[in-house]
């Protein structure tokens, strides 16, 4: 795409389906559909971020690689990243906090995580460099220090694993841990301690196979600044794997943060961190929890929730978007990082914020990404 130099993809978790069929059928469906709206500026080849559920993983077999490179083959097509957080079903029923499910305290996410990664090396054996995103540790309710030895090991049992496909295939696999509202690591303070507290346990091999999914919703609804979170990863020498390019809900006026209860569903979990006016933070596990607070009396002056909604919309007409966020990161990020469009409501939006179809939808994002990297591009240097 115009201006633009590191690859740019969207999650393919914004599509129904947990097994290996479903992954092909969306490849071969919406994937192509948004490639061909793209044809007269997509870069070449076609980058490809898969959401690859735990019943996928189990179903793919050597006639199941052969199938997908032959498709890449012949759409000029590759694979980016793997989306490695939810394990089970992601749509058409209560996922909440399930989606956290199993968490690092659990056997089964590290046989799961593994699984991944052999199943990455496999797809695309050409790779340099390969990304599997992953849940940030746990939800925070019910999480204990005591919890942390399992957890500790298990992600080790992980890094120690990958080490061995790298020296093994050649391609460079990384765990990337992504920092959610209401869970473990949820902060830029929580991830730069959980650093702190795995890095002494590892060998530097390891070390070299653990980074972040930093994704730039989560981090605008915590309030945090994208410069300042930029330059402490820099500062505490942790790489960001990718880049999730999503937006959420933000409110700014007594009517508007009014209207966010409007954005409740049954499906997902919205997480709300809600400001005052001296300054302090007001977090809520989902929009329920928000509005029992407001009822009481809680006044924000400004909230934001977690509700992936269309990055090319700045205003919704309930309320607003962090936008902002996206506009003032995005330019700062090192070229070489892969970026990922990651809208996965968009199944759960209200009708007015639906007159697209999903294709149409993402396309239209992928090239608002595009042209604002090409714009930043263009500018002179301050």
């Amino acid at each position: 795409m115009a201006g633009l130099t590191q690859p740019l993809t969207y999650c393919s978790n914004i599509h129904p389906g947990e097994g290996w069929a479903d992954v092909m059928n969306n490849l071969n469906t919406h994937v192509l559909e948004v490639k061909q709206r793209l044809e007269d500026q997509a870069q070449r080849p076609f980058p490809l971020g898969l959401r690859i559920a735990g019943q996928a993983a189990a179903e793919i077999d050597a006639k199941a690689v052969a199938e997908f490179q032959e498709w890449c083959h012949r759409h000029d097509a590759y694979l980016l990243t793997i989306n490695g957080f939810p394990y089970g079903a992601f749509h058409n029923e209560r996922v909440k906090e399930k989606v956290y499910l199993p968490d690092w305290r659990e056997a089964e996410r590290v046989r799961y995580t593994q699984s991944l990664g052999d199943i990455a090396v496999k797809l695309q054996p050409d790779a340099n460099t390969l990304s599997i995103s992953t849940v940030p540790v746990a939800f925070k309710e019910g999480f204990s220090e005591s919890d942390w030895p399992a957890v500790l090991d298990n992600i080790q049992s992980v890094l120690a694993h990958f080490v061995n496909l790298k020296q093994s295939t050649g391609v460079h696999v990384t765990l990337a841990i992504e920092p959610e509202p209401a869970c473990v690591l949820e902060t830029t303070d929580e991830l730069l301690a959980f650093f702190q507290r795995v890095r002494p346990r590892l060998t530097m091999e390891q070390n070299a196979h653990l980074g972040v999914c930093f994704d730039c919703c989560h981090q605008a609804v915590e309030f945090e600044e994208p410069e300042e979170c930029l330059q402490r990863l820099a500062e505490a020498e942790i790489p960001i794997a990718k880049v999730q390019v999503s937006s959420a809900l933000q409110a700014n006026t007594p009517d508007e943060v009014g209207r966010l209860l409007r954005f409740n569903e049954p499906v997902y979990l919205h997480q709300a961190v809600a400001r005052t006016s001296d300054g302090k933070l007001h977090a809520f596990s989902d929009l329920p929890d928000f509005e029992e607070a407001l009822s009481e009396g809680l006044t924000p002056e400004e909230c934001r929730v977690h509700f992936h909604v269309p990055i090319f919309l700045e205003h919704l007409g309930d309320c607003g978007t962090t936008q902002p966020f996206l506009k003032q990161l995005l330019p700062l990020l090192d070229p070489n990082v892969p970026l990922e469009v990651e809208t996965y409501s968009f199944g759960v939006l209200p009708d007015h914020l639906r007159t697209d179809s999903v294709g149409e939808s993402i396309a239209r994002e992928l090239s608002w990404v595009s042209s604002l990297l090409a714009e930043s591009v263009t500018q002179p240097a301050r």
